[in-house]
């Protein structure tokens, strides 16, 4: 079992920054890579970004890419998500998930086994 829990959201004025935490704990020892997913009212929970745990190969949303960075710290079981430049459109719950081992489709939600609950990130205009 593997634990997540999020952290950073909040409102932003367009333009601004934020930075998303999510620290896991259980058995963080199998951890393959960590995705960043968010979801706006009404829509589906959408790919955000990605870090490989190994080597922090990153893959990221077309529209997210430039504005966005996810890292990790290996020491504090952490991921974080660096977003600038926001823009209304990115208002959502930010989700982090954890996958165990490599799966063919890194920005599909079925590839990743274990999500936090979720933190509030609105952007106004």
């Amino acid at each position: 079992q593997v634990q997540l829990v999020e952290s950073g959201g909040g409102l932003v004025q367009a333009g601004g920054s934020l930075r998303l935490s999510c620290t896991a704990s259980g058995r963080t020892g199998s951890t393959y890579r960590m995705g960043w997913f968010r979801q706006a009212p009404g829509k589906e929970r959408e790919f955000v970004a990605t870090i490989r745990w190994s080597d922090t190969n990153t893959y990221y949303a077309d529209s997210v890419k430039g504005r966005f960075a996810a890292s990790r710290d290996n020491a504090k079981n952490t991921v974080y998500l660096q977003m600038n430049s926001l823009k209304p459109e990115d208002t959502a719950v930010y989700y982090c998930a954890h996958a165990s081992f490599p799966r063919p489709l890194y920005n599909s939600p079925a590839s990743y086994g274990y999500w936090g609950p979720g933190t509030q990130v609105t952007v106004s205009s």
